[in-house]
């Protein structure tokens, strides 16, 4: 698949550098920095969807506490005033 994709001249060299210290050519580098960003940002999503689900879970079996009782636990640990 061919995409062309604009980019500022100082980003250009900077990606080519990397190719150059790499041994590859710029395409190869860019295709594996995408698609690295691109795993990255999925594992995140799923990670944070397991956090809400996680939180959600908690709260249907009763496995919560109030905001009350968190902001003091928090303005005792930091010593903070009320």
């Amino acid at each position: 698949m061919t995409l062309v994709v604009n980019l500022s001249p100082e980003l250009e060299d900077r990606l080519r550098e990397k190719a150059i210290r790499q041994g590859q050519d710029i395409d190869t580098v860019v295709s594996e920095l995408l698609a690295s960003i691109l795993k990255e940002e999925a594992q995140d999503t799923a990670e944070a969807i397991r956090g809400v689900q996680q939180g959600l879970d908690d709260f249907s079996t009763g496995k919560f506490r109030s905001f009350g009782e968190y902001a003091s636990e928090q303005r005792q640990k930091y010593n903070l005033s009320a």
